[in-house]
């Protein structure tokens, strides 16, 4: 059973950072071939994707993030990472990452076929 397990949340001001980090376990299994990303969800409105990175490494991210959010993995650790620079107090919300082994073409197409997801961190930016 694969888990994902979320890291580096917290609060901070508007205009901050912060990175994110998920490790998936058990260590044994391969992802290197799984797409891993994440997304978000903020009390009262709806799950919005914010980044996706493919097999090969090559990312794709939501309009309201591109730019300063970066997503990375590791796949000798089995770490995914997302760095997050010049937050905003719209960026607060519990972030979640995700996983799924089916090919998918873009960010949407990912968030509609996720199979395993973790249980998250909180990021508050306040202004």
């Amino acid at each position: 059973q694969v888990q994902l397990m979320e890291t580096g949340g917290g609060s901070v001001q508007a205009g901050g950072s912060l990175r994110l980090s998920c490790a998936a376990s058990p260590y044994g299994v391969n992802y290197r071939y799984y797409y891993l990303g994440w997304f978000r969800q903020a009390p009262g409105k709806e799950r919005e994707e914010v980044a996706v990175i493919d097999a090969d490494g090559s990312p794709e991210y939501a309009d309201f993030v591109r730019g300063r959010f970066t997503i990375s993995r590791d796949n000798a650790k089995n770490e995914l990472n997302l760095q997050m620079n010049g937050l905003e107090p719209e960026d607060t919300a519990i972030y979640h990452c995700a996983a799924t082994r089916i090919v998918t073409r873009t960010l949407a197409d990912w968030g509609r076929h996720l199979e395993v997801w973790g249980q998250g961190t909180l990021v508050t930016v306040s202004t």
